[in-house]
């Protein structure tokens, strides 16, 4: 995976460029920033691979928040899967991670990083063709899917049950869910993030949205939410997210693979699956 306004849809290219100029001056998103707990000494194994960070002696990462549980905060603390997949780099390089709040519009055009706001972007971005034209990505690390949520008693199990029972749809704007339905002959009801969209939800705005199933799971661990909406539908869309880095950053790139396939290999990964997801890789899923 698998986008705020999370990746709100810009009309046109004159108009993302404006959006990306106002973004990252002082004009509006505002950012935010918190550093993860990795306490190596800054600055000299990432030196030695050669790599040049934007903030010597940190990894900035730019995400857009709340997206949970890939990125969130918790406390003063952005905290979440995202985080700890990053950190695995981090902590390779010998520097802390700084993470920086910014609209993911800003993010997936690449824009955040040609304008030195980060060294790589980490928000559940799921690997696009059209998102490889402005992006490095790393390796997949994460395989994601999209879920239907919907109030309890609708009757729909499908896509093709809401188009049926003329339910209203929605999605979160910008996002590959969005474009999936779009596909699929709808015009869904946008919402700017995933808060919005669930309080469209909640609200009667929708009567079914479109969300990737590991955010739709953790909604419904919320008594209040579990007790009137329920997944009807997941959809194996079969995307899957990577770390997004400045076109032409094959150093640090390098860097992030090599740790992400080590932690595949030596069980790490498995205990950071597990730890924000509650399951293993390849578990994930309606129960």
């Amino acid at each position: 995976m698998v986008f705020w306004s999370r990746r709100r849809r810009l009309t046109s290219i004159g108009a993302l460029a404006v959006g990306a100029a106002c973004l990252l001056s002082a004009c509006g998103g505002g950012s935010d920033t918190s550093a993860t707990s990795s306490s190596a000494p800054a600055g000299s194994a990432a030196a030695a691979s050669g790599i040049k960070l934007i903030n010597p002696g940190k990894l900035t990462t730019c995400t857009n928040l709340p997206y949970e549980p890939f990125q969130f905060k918790e406390g003063s603390k952005v905290v979440g899967f995202d985080v700890d997949i990053v950190d695995l780099a981090a902590k390779k390089l010998g520097v802390p991670q700084d993470i920086v709040d910014i609209d993911f519009a800003v993010i997936k055009s690449g824009a955040a990083l040609n304008a030195g706001k980060c060294d790589v972007a980490a928000a559940g971005m799921t690997i696009t063709p059209e998102r490889q034209k402005n992006l490095l990505f790393s390796d997949p690390y994460f395989d994601a899917t999209q879920a239907l949520l919907a109030k309890k008693g609708t009757g729909a199990k499908s896509l093709d049950d809401v188009k049926a029972k003329g339910l209203k749809l929605g999605a979160q704007a910008s996002t590959t869910g969005l474009d999936y339905v779009k596909g699929k002959g709808f015009n869904p009801t946008e919402f700017a993030d995933s808060p919005k969209e669930l309080l469209g939800l909640q609200s009667g705005q929708a009567d079914v949205i479109v969300q990737d199933l590991p955010v739709v799971l953790t909604w419904l661990k919320k008594p209040e939410i579990a007790d009137k909406f329920e997944v009807i539908a997941s959809l194996d869309t079969g995307e899957q997210y990577g770390i997004g880095l400045k076109l032409g950053n094959d150093a640090l790139v390098k860097v992030i693979n090599e740790e992400i396939a080590k932690a595949k290999s030596d069980g790490t990964y498995e205990q950071i699956y597990v730890k924000w997801f509650g399951k293993k890789p390849g578990e994930l899923g309606i129960s």
